[in-house]
């Protein structure tokens, strides 16, 4: 019996160090995996525990609103310029979003940073790679049902997202800019989020990957 429960704490240890090291380690083009598709380790979520679960190597996020910080050592979860690159698959009239240079935040929307939307057919007319409520998109070539990649990069002032290698925003922040009843929606630094919107949304994450840039 003791042999037995020496066994088991032996191998949870090196899965779990592996799942660790999937996130920890850059590859030969210097991109990082911020979810180690087997677990919500380095991540932290706000509010309701349940509406992020990993289900056949994919972050499923459904529930009530909640929303999923990473808190791995990647940067120390502390990102200004970076490229990021997340494969997205939404159900109908569904809604989400990735936030970027963010940070933990226990309850409601986050305060800090900015949102690019993920919705292709939800009631909130800003649709998926739109920079929310700064420069929205309407009309978007993604749709439910399907995995679509969407692409986020930040230098400096400028920030350009992308869906299927096509860009759909190419925003320079304005100097000293105040986006009125989002005092903290500005270029800066932090960590990325994922969104959970409703329960009646449903949308999956899978090849979280970001590139830090000088």
């Amino acid at each position: 019996m003791k042999k037995l429960i020496l066994v088991t704490l032996v191998v949870g240890f090196f899965l779990n160090c592996g799942a660790q090291k999937i996130s920890a380690e850059k590859d030969a083009e210097g991109w990082y995996n911020l979810f180690n598709g087997v677990n919500l380790d380095n991540w932290k979520f706000s509010e309701k525990e349940g509406t992020f679960s990993v289900k056949d190597g994919m972050i499923k996020v459904n529930g009530d609103r909640s929303h999923l910080f990473y808190d791995g050592t990647v940067e120390n979860h502390d990102f200004k310029n970076f490229e990021l690159q997340v494969d997205v698959m939404t159900k109908p009239n569904s809604n989400s979003g990735v936030y970027f240079h963010t940070e933990y935040q226990k309850d409601g929307w986050p305060d800090k940073g900015y949102e690019v939307q993920v919705n292709n057919s939800h009631g909130d007319w800003r649709r998926t790679s739109g920079l929310y409520a700064v420069m929205d998109m309407k009309n978007v070539p993604t749709k439910d049902n399907e995995w679509f990649t969407m692409y986020i990069s930040v230098k400096g002032k400028h920030i350009v997202t992308k869906l299927n290698g096509v860009i759909s925003v190419d925003y320079i922040e304005p100097e000293n800019v105040i986006y009125e009843g989002m005092p903290g929606r500005k270029i800066s630094r932090g960590t990325i989020c994922l969104q959970g919107h409703d329960p009646e949304s449903t949308v999956y994450f899978k090849n979280i990957k970001i590139k830090p840039l000088p």
